[in-house]
């Protein structure tokens, strides 16, 4: 079945070009320009996925999200500013999926869109069926980390680490085989699909904000090593 896309922004060409693009790769997609209209719509009939822009007048992205959080629990994806860190982590432990900086890549958005439909559907085949024990086989636990895939939680000696989808990918990718090194391609292969272009630095900053967010609940985090002109690997302590 074809997946609806909800988008809410208040630029009238976002909305237009990337409906345009949503459309082209067979999403039904539905618009808002506003946070109003998004929530009396989305709280009554739900999409399949609903990106939303942050910065917006009357109800910004992150009130509508609280509110439409009451009511469902439908993906989101928030369009935000590029450096806006604290936009992006209360974001994300508000419960929203990913986020996409502006300004942004219609192609890298689509496999954004793409991944968290494929981790959502992957999460509810898994939870139909799966006991207590089949959900422990699945959690993977390095030393002090534990990443639940089924959930996407991570936490770090106990204490909850927010990550978005790209950087639970990969740190997932590094994770499974501690010592082993992974190049940056690889890295990228486990993180975004063939068609979506990402650089060198594009890895080099997920890893940054990896670190960052690690070190946030522990200052002497060193899990993630870098070996440089190779790549990276995860050290289990």
């Amino acid at each position: 079945m074809t997946a609806t896309i909800a988008l809410v922004d208040d630029d009238r060409n976002i909305l237009t070009s990337v409906t345009v693009a949503l459309e082209a790769e067979g999403f039904h997609v539905r618009t808002y320009p506003d946070g109003d209209k998004a929530l009396t719509a989305l709280s009554e009939k739900p999409a399949d996925l609903a990106v939303l822009d942050i910065k917006m007048p009357r109800m910004d992205g992150m009130e509508l999200l609280r509110r439409l959080r009451e009511v469902t629990d439908m993906p989101v994806i928030f369009l935000t500013s590029k450096d806006d860190e604290i936009d992006e982590l209360l974001g994300l432990k508000m419960g929203a999926d990913d986020y996409v900086g502006k300004p942004f890549s219609q192609r890298l958005l689509i496999e954004r869109i793409r991944a968290v439909l494929r981790r959502v559907e992957a999460a509810k085949a898994r939870g139909e069926d799966d006991g207590k024990d089949d959900e422990a086989e699945r959690t993977l636990v390095r030393g002090k980390l534990t990443l639940d895939p089924l959930r996407h939680r991570v936490t770090w000696d106990g204490k909850e680490v927010t990550l978005t989808v790209t950087e639970f990918l990969i740190l997932e990718a590094l994770a499974q085989r501690p010592g082993h090194v992974k190049s940056r391609d690889q890295l990228m292969d486990a993180a975004y699909s063939d068609d979506v272009y990402v650089d060198d630095r594009t890895i080099d900053s997920h890893i940054k904000r990896l670190r960052k967010k690690f070190r946030a609940v522990d200052p002497e985090f060193k899990a993630i090593e870098t070996l440089y002109g190779v790549g990276y690997r995860y050290r289990e302590s």
